[in-house]
């Protein structure tokens, strides 16, 4: 039975509210404030694994393992769908069988969370979660009491969401599309009042034809601004280039290019601090130090510092806050170190955002042997859209341990990543590389060969089957 879309819409008094999918990071973050908000909560999900299903436990929220119609009883006044639902779905199927309201994650967020607050988004293919931690964290510490909602679980409030009394609301804006019965981004359901734009590349290719797809997609976003907002674009990506015409917004450059307003300049690191300055046009706004590791970083420090001023946050206040942000969970996260083995855990799956994570840890532990493991998870690194591109991507890392796609079944077989012609591609680059059919051979390896000194970067948008903790019991 199809979804009525005249029941796409939420009631104006809600109690009971049932999250399908409601593993997803930022599902797990709306069941959560809506519990905060004195909603009877519950969700569902096909498997959910660490660190949201402890978050959600820590929290409260019961959650059904598995999809079933009867886990719509009793009846709830509203189901929240998330996007990784197909209409399919049998809890999707008997929400619209009984007739019951329902809606996706960002019209929730509209209600619940964003009403009557200025929305400060963030977007790009890369670097929306650290640059919206960073925003949200300066606004924080500078008393102005932020809400937000972001894609991974910042490390000083153990939370990736939080409703505050100020103003502003920090949201993580995705491009990946709403629902199945809404194929637009999720973005274009905010009206910021600023807008960062970190970055533009290929991706979601399991959705987005080319990079021109992609593109189009932004531009509907661009096209939607008001005049009021204020919009800071990086300027090193002739994408956004093309497409900043477009818009209606104040557009504010940020990056190392000569003529933006807002520019970085690296320098030495202190111990345990990597340093840069900030200039805003041709003045010196301020010295910063943060913990975090890696240019890209810097970057997404300097967007957040420039979407800070312009709210009025000064730089001895933003500096304070750079200097104590303590990162993401799942963002070159140190899970631990046994017998002088060095664990890390990143999200990187991109191929870019893999060179990135692998090129900052690789400058940051320049004395550590750097063991890259990488689990192709997401539905374009599934793929074999990047196939050729990865090689490279693993140029600052001393051994590769590559994992077959987990789910083979959902990509064509002709599609499909191949992880043995990536290794053979490295080890053509005189890389020591490896294949391996599962998580447990990764493990048994990483044992044998793991030494001290050596750091294991452990890379991947899923669980990876909790290796990282499986890794360092068994050292």
């Amino acid at each position: 039975m199809p979804m009525d879309p005249s029941l796409n819409r939420i009631p104006e008094t809600v109690r009971r509210v049932h999250l399908i999918a409601v593993g997803g990071t930022a599902m797990g973050a709306l069941a959560c404030l809506l519990n905060e908000l004195g909603c009877e909560v519950r969700g569902s999900d096909r498997t959910i694994y660490p660190p949201m299903s402890d978050f959600l436990a820590a929290r409260g929220i019961r959650v059904l393992e598995g999809f079933r119609p009867e886990n719509l009883e009793p009846a709830p006044d509203l189901v929240v769908i998330g996007n990784a639902v197909t209409a399919a779905n049998p809890e999707a199927l008997e929400c619209a069988r009984r007739g019951i309201p329902y809606c996706s994650l960002p019209q929730a967020v509209n209600r619940f969370a964003a009403r009557g607050k200025r929305a400060l988004v963030v977007v790009g293919t890369h670097g929306k979660t650290t640059t919206s931690a960073l925003a949200a964290w300066i606004l924080h510490t500078a008393g102005r009491d932020p809400s937000f909602l972001i894609g991974g679980i910042l490390a000083d409030f153990g939370s990736n969401y939080r409703l505050g009394r100020g103003g502003e609301i920090v949201l993580e804006g995705d491009e990946y599309d709403t629902a199945f019965f809404d194929k637009g981004p999720k973005f274009l359901h905010y009206d910021p009042v600023r807008l960062i734009w970190t970055s533009l590349e290929f991706d979601h290719a399991d959705i987005y034809r080319d990079l021109p797809a992609i593109e189009r997609a932004f531009g509907r976003l661009l096209e939607r601004l008001s005049p009021a907002c204020r919009l800071f674009a990086w300027d090193d990506e002739p994408a956004i280039d093309r497409l900043l015409g477009a818009t209606r917004a104040a557009v504010r450059r940020y990056g190392t290019q000569p003529g933006s307003e807002w520019r970085l300049e690296v320098l030495a690191p202190e111990e345990g601090f990597r340093c840069f300055a900030a200039w805003k046009g041709n003045v010196r706004y301020g010295r910063f130090r943060t913990r975090l590791i890696g240019r890209h970083n810097l970057l997404n420090a300097l967007a957040a510092l420039a979407l800070a001023e312009s709210l009025g946050v000064g730089p001895a206040e933003a500096g304070r806050a750079l200097e104590s942000f303590r990162g993401v969970k799942r963002r070159q996260e140190v899970r631990g170190e046994k017998r002088g083995v060095l664990v890390l855990d990143d999200f990187a799956h991109h191929p870019t955002a893999v060179r990135e994570t692998i090129a900052a840890v690789a400058a940051a532990y320049p004395e550590r042997r750097i063991i890259a493991v990488f689990e192709p998870r997401s539905n374009t690194s599934m793929r074999n859209v990047f196939q050729e591109v990865y090689p490279a991507a693993f140029a600052a890392a001393d051994r590769v341990l590559v994992r077959d796609i987990a789910v083979p079944e959902k990509v064509p077989a002709a599609e499909r990543f191949n992880a043995e012609r990536l290794a053979d591609a490295l080890r053509a680059q005189g890389k020591e590389a490896f294949r391996f059919a599962d998580t447990d051979g990764i493990l048994e390896h990483l044992v044998r060969f793991a030494r001290p000194g050596d750091l294991v970067l452990i890379m991947s948008n899923g669980g990876f089957d909790n290796l990282h903790e499986r890794l360092l019991a068994a050292l």
